[in-house]
C-alpha cells in the first residue's frame, strides 16, 4: 500500500525530530561546559604590555636571569623559581627563541610578597652606581598617587627594576596584591623593557605555600596569552 506525500511528510519529520533535539541537547551542553571551564578558570592576566614599541619578533635568543646574577624573593626557594624558569623557558622555545647565556635579552622574574627592609647587595648583572643616590633595590615601591593599592606588599624581583625600568610607565596596580608573578622581558644592550606580563596567583588560595610543578606551568601559560609572538605551528594544538 502506498503512502501518501503527506503521509511520507510526516514519517521524515517525526524521525528527524528526536535528531534535532539530540542535536540541540549536546550544544546547550557544549556551551554550559564552556561556561563552567571558563568560571572555574584558576589563573587571571593582571597585565600585559609591549614597551618601547618594541617588535618581539625581531629578537632570537635570550635567557634567564639566575640566583646567581640576582637575588630569590624572600619566601621563593630554588626548586619554585626552577619551576618559573622552566616553564618560561618552555614558552620561549616554542615560538622559536633559543637560550643564549650571552644574549642581551634577559627575562626577569619578580614576585609580590609581603615588603621588607632591603638589606641586598647591588646585583652582579649592573655595575655599583655612582657616590650619588641610594643603591637600586629589589623591591619595586608603588610610584602612583596616594598610599598605595596594597599596603604591605610590593614586587620584588630579582634584578632590580629600576636598571631598565621608565619611571613615566604607567603604574599597574594589580601587580601589588600578594603572590603575582611578573615576568619582565629586557634588552639590557639598550637597558629598556620590551615586555611585562603579570599573573595571579602563584600562591595557594589562603596559604603561603607554592603551587606545584603543573601550577605554575599553568601560570606561566597564562602570562603569555597575550605575548605577540605566536607559538610555532607544531606546538599550537598541543597548547590548546
Amino acid at each position: 500500500m502506498f503512502k501518501s506525500k503527506k503521509e511520507s511528510t510526516e514519517l521524515t519529520s517525526n524521525k528527524s525530530a528526536p535528531m534535532k533535539i539530540k542535536q540541540s541537547l549536546l550544544g546547550i551542553a557544549a556551551l554550559i561546559a564552556t561556561a563552567t571551564l571558563t568560571s572555574c578558570s584558576t589563573f587571571s592576566l593582571v597585565d600585559s604590555q609591549v614597551y618601547n614599541n618594541a617588535n618581539l619578533a625581531d629578537f632570537h635568543t635570550f635567557r634567564i636571569i639566575t640566583p646567581g646574577e640576582g637575588k630569590l624573593p624572600p619566601g621563593m626557594e630554588l626548586v619554585t623559581y626552577y619551576n618559573i624558569a622552566a616553564a618560561i623557558r618552555e614558552q620561549m622555545v616554542e615560538r622559536g627563541y633559543v637560550e643564549d647565556p650571552a644574549s642581551p635579552i634577559i627575562i626577569n622574574i619578580g614576585l609580590t610578597v609581603k615588603n621588607e627592609v632591603y638589606t641586598e647587595p647591588i646585583s652582579s648583572l649592573m655595575p655599583p652606581p655612582g657616590p650619588i643616590g641610594p643603591p637600586p633595590m629589589n623591591w619595586f615601591p608603588y610610584g602612583g598617587p596616594g598610599p598605595g593599592p596594597g599596603p604591605g606588599f610590593a614586587p620584588f624581583f630579582m634584578m632590580p627594576r629600576s636598571y631598565y625600568w621608565n619611571p613615566n610607565a604607567q603604574v599597574v596596580t594589580g601587580i601589588y596584591k600578594e603572590g603575582v608573578l611578573t615576568m619582565d622581558i629586557v634588552n639590557m644592550a639598550t637597558k629598556e623593557a620590551l615586555f611585562s606580563s603579570s599573573v595571579a596567583t602563584i600562591l595557594q588560595n589562603g596559604d603561603s605555600q607554592f603551587r606545584n610543578l603543573s601550577g605554575i606551568a599553568e601560570a606561566v601559560q597564562t602570562l603569555f596569552e597575550k605575548y605577540p609572538v605566536p607559538l610555532l605551528p607544531q606546538y599550537r594544538n598541543q597548547k590548546k
